[in-house]
């Protein structure tokens, strides 16, 4: 049976209760001490909604964990994924009893039982329970980070604060930030629980053995003999029905010039050979490599942020966006690393020199882990679908993900701003890049988008609307 702060303060004499003020550590303990279901969520009749509230806080905070995710040590592409998971969900949770629509995910993903609530009756400011989480939470997931990071973390937080405490009451500010921060406290008790916690120290494990058939991973080019997160596939998804996803099955293994297998990576091989100027900027734009970019799941969690930001939502619109797409890339990598894992498929240029050409060499490197299914197209398909049902089938946006980047001489490459008609061309192009650089077949792409797909279609089921 769950308790609730309302609960306490009505059983209080009368005159008690104009005289009894929670301070912000009470207000922590007892949120963490007595939980509730999302439907005891409630918000003040005489305090603001949400979507009184720009997307300044979001915006920012998400703008900072991208910068962390990009200079902190260890943040691969499965690591970072599931930092913004976590990111996204608590900024949503925070702000949702401020949602008058919306409601809380406490009891609707894997093993989430319950979740600290707002007090019945009470004013909030959203802003600040948003930044206070945020703060907490990114602090917890990034506590690998450098000091200058860590002291840009504390002056966010305080600038956000200032900005958004100076007409609030003292008791509002505190309470507000201390139900943020009892919001951050519990996702991340939850989070250390699911298998990736402090993946950063482990991307490379050197126990794992890498099996030897025909068609198996090889080591990249670069030398690299022990893959990536093996052993990430086994982490618990954010959300239940993603956990019992059938695998899809890949081709049969064949070096027959008639098969589809070898029909497959002739096609890669033949295409890297002519490419045009523009396939080459596509295929760099989203290579997305770690500690030079905020990886392929960062990539996604900006076009979030550059839907909001298009699309001037208010704070609890932005929460939603990032927490689905937080959740969306999250699930997609450790669905897709299951795949990459059960299956440990060569990569085109594995396949290319033992069968086709000894001597080829690809437009991009294969990254250091197996090939099917395609990391970027899974995760690209399952953020543009939550995306895609937030902000409609037909958005247009600018993606100016990198244009600050320095021009790749190497590859005779500037970051020119690219335009899109919707998330899912995003989500395609994507894929195609990697097919570009002849890291994929067109059979990991394809079925990393059918895979992503059912992935965010499956976070777009649960209740987020009451």
């Amino acid at each position: 049976m769950t308790v609730t702060l309302s609960i306490l303060t009505h059983s209080l004499p009368a005159f008690l209760k104009h005289r009894v003020r929670i301070t912000g550590i009470a207000t922590v303990l007892l949120a963490g001490l007595y939980g509730c279901s999302p439907s005891n969520q409630e918000v003040s009749p005489g305090g603001k909604t949400a979507d009184t509230y720009s997307a300044e806080v979001a915006d920012k905070w998400a703008q900072l964990t991208l910068k962390l995710t990009r200079t902190t040590p260890g943040f691969s592409p499965p690591v970072a994924s599931r930092a913004l998971g976590y990111a996204g969900l608590t900024l949503y949770e925070a702000v949702v009893p401020g949602m008058p629509a919306n409601q809380s995910m406490a009891g609707q993903l894997n093993q989430l039982a319950s979740l600290p609530t707002v007090g019945v009756s009470q004013a909030y400011n959203w802003a600040l329970s948003a930044n206070a989480a945020q703060a907490e939470i990114i602090r917890n997931l990034y506590a690998n980070t450098s000091d200058a990071n860590k002291a840009t973390i504390d002056s966010l937080e305080a600038a956000l604060r200032t900005s958004y405490a100076q007409e609030e009451d003292t008791e509002v500010v505190e309470r507000s930030e201390a139900f943020g921060k009892s919001i951050a406290t519990a996702i991340f008790d939850w989070s250390r629980s699911d298998g990736g916690h402090e993946g950063y120290s482990r991307n490379f494990p050197a126990d794992y053995v890498v099996p030897v058939f025909n068609g198996s991973w090889r080591p990249t080019e670069n030398g690299r003999t022990t893959p990536m997160q093996p052993y990430w596939g086994r982490n618990r998804t954010f959300v239940i029905q993603n956990s019992v996803m059938p695998l899809p099955q890949p081709l049969v293994v064949s070096t027959s010039p008639t098969s589809q297998y070898y029909a497959q990576h002739l096609e890669v091989y033949t295409k890297n050979k002519s490419l045009t100027q523009e396939e080459k900027e596509i295929a760099v734009w989203w290579a997305d490599d770690p500690s030079e970019t905020f990886t392929p799941p960062g990539h996604s969690y900006n076009l979030a942020r550059i839907a909001l930001i298009t699309a001037k939502a208010d704070l609890g619109k932005a929460a939603e966006s990032l927490a689905r797409t937080g959740i969306a890339v999250a699930d997609a990598f450790i669905l897709c690393w299951k795949c990459k894992y059960v299956y440990s498929a060569e990569r085109p240029y594995t396949f290319v020199r033992r069968a086709i050409d000894p001597s080829w060499v690809p437009f991009w490197p294969a990254p250091p882990f197996p090939s099917y299914t395609s990391g970027h197209a899974s995760q690209s398909g399952a953020a543009a679908t939550v995306l895609s049902a937030l902000y409609g089938p037909n958005f247009r946006f600018t993606d100016d993900t990198h244009v600050a980047r320095v021009r790749d001489t190497r590859r005779n490459v500037d970051f020119k701003p690219r335009r899109f008609n919707s998330f899912w061309e995003t989500a395609e192009e994507s894929a195609y890049s990697r097919f570009l650089g002849g890291i994929h077949t067109r059979q990991d792409n394809d079925t990393g988008l059918k895979e992503g797909r059912r992935i965010g279609q499956n976070i777009n089921d649960l209740n987020w609307k009451k």
